[in-house]
């Protein structure tokens, strides 16, 4: 059971700080990350408190830097001297670990089984849901340029990351995501479907702007 005073603290003071981020990293993003994580931690018997806490300042570091978010994130955790009514030290510092391991291009394992399963969660794997988010990526990034720019953008990221073999790993293979990854990579290996789909969420995204 989560106590009532955390999840306070979490959503007046944490969560809101989301909202100051681009589409693909917001407030809906956080609390899909927060819904994962929590029924992860139901069928492996961690402390639920932990991975909803993990979950939560997964990505807060984004308010300095996209490429070290990682690392700042852990370090607002651990810097939070509120957080210490709930945890120990001990715990503190594996929550930081974790936070600093949910990265998709991480070149470790996480040192943890929260690490895990906030990496895990943090992936989401759905097909309209990730290709949408790589659209909206690229225009927050370089609004400026052409549809063919974003779709070469677009395209290399997706077969970077998402493709078989490639930097994406998922530590729960019988999760949901390892289905929904399977779904993707069929999307992304029928390049006119893909290029059909990008245009659409492109234009989307495009008059949304």
């Amino acid at each position: 059971m989560i106590p009532t005073t955390l999840i306070h603290y979490i959503e007046t003071e944490i969560i809101p700080r989301y909202e100051l981020f681009d589409k693909a990293h917001n407030l809906s993003h956080v609390r899909t990350v927060i819904e994962e994580s929590l029924s992860l931690a139901t069928k492996y018997n961690v402390n639920e408190s932990m991975a909803y806490t993990i979950a939560a300042y997964h990505d807060t570091g984004l308010c300095r830097d996209r490429a070290t978010h990682h690392l700042i994130s852990g370090t607002i955790l651990k810097q939070d001297e509120t957080l210490r009514q709930w945890f120990s030290e001990e715990e503190i510092d594996t929550m930081k670990e974790a936070v600093e391991d949910h990265r998709a291009s991480a070149d470790h394992e996480p040192r943890s089984i929260y690490g895990k399963i906030v990496a895990e969660a943090d992936r989401v794997i759905d097909p309209v849901v990730t290709l949408r988010r790589t659209v909206q990526y690229g225009l927050k990034q370089k609004p400026e340029a052409g549809e063919e720019w974003h779709y070469q953008r677009f395209h290399q990221h997706l077969m970077e990351k998402y493709a078989p073999g490639r930097y994406l790993k998922l530590w729960f293979p019988e999760s949901e995501n390892a289905k929904r990854l399977k779904e993707l990579q069929k999307i992304i290996a029928d390049e006119k479907q893909l290029k059909n789909t990008f245009q659409q969420l492109f234009a989307e995204e495009k008059q949304q702007a």
